[in-house]
């Protein structure tokens, strides 16, 4: 009986939570958007009309037609299917990156927060080292020292990015150990990693989801900006932010191919923002009906 007590109580929360998630119009559009553009990036193969780095002669900086309706780049390449194909790179490097931040994040908070004294004094201070930097020029120097690529951007990106998470779990973990749930399981033989795995993530993971999906938004600017800068992703594989730096020179003669991945660009990050502060609202413990 207790444990569908238990069970109802969790379900009526999530419904809440879901209701609230719902009547945010702004947050509901991000996420259609979202999936929208997962679905793109998926199909990229079946979707684009043409493959992203064939050359189309005598087109160089075209405008749009009804045929190609975004024109050519500055070489003759079909930018329609540049943009299709650059979201597959840029949820990928957004999507597997937040996972490396958090999963990293997640263990260095919970192992602080959790285990006190010198332990959490070192990894504080290296966070606090991290954030201290400035994070681009880190990322440009690292990314100048290994080389760019796309598994470079990921984790060079991953292992600078953790520091904001492991700072919200730490935080959470210190408050929640002294709570008698977790005094009882400790008092009853448990392990700090068991009592960490089954006490403390299920207790931060809300505000670690948001903390991800607020994250995303960013961590594509960050990749966009090193394609910008030729640290990100190689040519010719296409990314918005690559996309980007080819219209650069070309501003004025053909401004076609810079807005094109610029509105891209703004669009996936407003809808992360969006999706995230709905996933806030929707998760706030203070704004749950007693």
């Amino acid at each position: 009986m207790q444990r569908v007590a238990v069970s109802s109580h969790q379900w009526s929360e999530l419904s809440q939570a879901w209701r609230r998630f719902r009547a945010n119009r702004l947050a509901v559009a991000g996420a259609v958007y979202i999936i929208l553009l997962c679905l793109m990036a998926i199909l990229a193969d079946a979707l684009a009309p043409h493959d992203p780095a064939y050359i189309f002669r005598g087109m160089r900086g075209v405008g749009s037609s009804w045929e190609h309706p975004l024109g050519f780049d500055h070489v003759g390449r079909c930018l329609l299917s540049r943009i299709i194909f650059g979201a597959r790179v840029s949820l990928i490097v957004g999507l597997s990156t937040t996972l490396l931040t958090v999963v990293i994040g997640v263990m260095i908070g919970a192992a602080a927060g959790y285990v006190g004294g010198w332990g959490d004094a070192v990894l504080s201070r290296i966070a606090d080292t991290l954030m201290a930097l400035p994070l681009f020029v880190l990322l440009v120097m690292l990314a100048a020292m290994i080389g760019p690529g796309l598994h470079t951007t990921i984790v060079i990106i991953g292992v600078t990015g953790w520091t904001r998470i492991a700072r919200v779990v730490r935080a959470e973990a210190l408050s929640l150990k002294e709570r008698d749930f977790v005094m009882a399981a400790r008092a009853v033989g448990g392990g700090g990693p068991w009592i960490i795995w089954r006490h403390i993530l299920p207790n931060v993971l809300p505000a670690v989801i948001v903390l991800a999906t607020l994250g995303v938004g960013m961590i594509i600017i960050l990749e966009a900006t090193l394609s910008f800068f030729g640290l990100g992703v190689r040519p010719p594989t296409p990314s918005w932010g690559g996309t980007l730096a080819d219209g650069r020179a070309f501003i004025l003669m053909f401004p076609h191919i810079s807005i094109a991945p610029g509105i891209m660009i703004v669009l996936i990050v407003l809808a992360f923002n969006f999706f995230g502060n709905g996933l806030r609202d929707a998760l706030d413990p203070h704004q749950k009906k007693t």
